[in-house]
């Protein structure tokens, strides 16, 4: 069997990351699997259902918290590794063939790491990291399709807790937005935010040095 992965939200300021696996046939996936960038939100959240409603499809994932991404003695290449692992993990057996978006600029350096990571987990596999896996392969866009549909659901559940906060993005105007307010009122970062990301640090570093009046 073929087991495809791919993580979402490597990128932004607020919520995790999230890395998907699914395993299943690729010859047998419901029509329509792309990147999941490249798919409207309510079609990815209808294939991903989709994906779990198959009994001859098992599906992963694995969730890296702020907190885990803030850590210094760790770095985004590694949690990426370490994400994809455990989703593998959830659904791999002996001999699958695994094929993974790779996380790092060197692609075998990455898919060693993630073979690697499932053998300490009991399971033997075979490993394929390729960048742009998810254009090339439906097993892996399928895969990113879960984790964004999951890792969007994380974020509506931010959003229910803190009032409107964007996409989570550095780039969104909304979620700056959000961040300069509650340090604004709250003096500190809220608790979903990567706080070492530089968008914090600096709306951290501004309220230091400024009077609540001027921030």
């Amino acid at each position: 069997m073929h087991i495809g992965v791919d993580e979402a939200g490597k990128g932004p300021v607020l919520g995790p990351m999230v890395a998907a696996a699914v395993r299943g046939d690729p010859d047998a996936l419901p029509d329509g699997i792309a990147d999941s960038k490249r798919l409207a939100p309510e079609r990815r959240e209808e294939l991903a259902a989709k994906l779990r409603d198959r009994d001859d499809v098992e599906v992963g994932v694995a969730f890296v918290e702020p907190e885990t991404i803030d850590d210094p003695e760790t770095n985004m290449n590694l949690l990426t590794v370490r994400a994809q692992v455990e989703a593998a993990a959830e659904v791999a057996v002996d001999a699958d063939e695994l094929v993974c978006d790779a996380g790092d600029v060197s692609e075998s350096r990455f898919g060693r790491r993630v073979r690697e990571g499932v053998a300490e987990a009991g399971v033997e596999v075979e490993v394929h990291a390729q960048h742009r896996a998810d254009d090339e392969h439906a097993i892996v866009g399928a895969a990113s399709i879960v984790a964004k549909v999951e890792r969007d659901r994380r974020v509506e559940e931010i959003a229910a807790a803190y009032g409107e906060v964007g996409s989570g993005y550095p780039s969104d105007g909304t979620t700056r937005k959000f961040l300069r307010e509650y340090v604004r009122e709250h003096g500190i970062l809220p608790d979903c935010a990567r706080k070492s990301w530089s968008t914090c640090a600096d709306l951290m570093a501004a309220h230091e040095q400024s009077s609540l009046g001027d921030f």
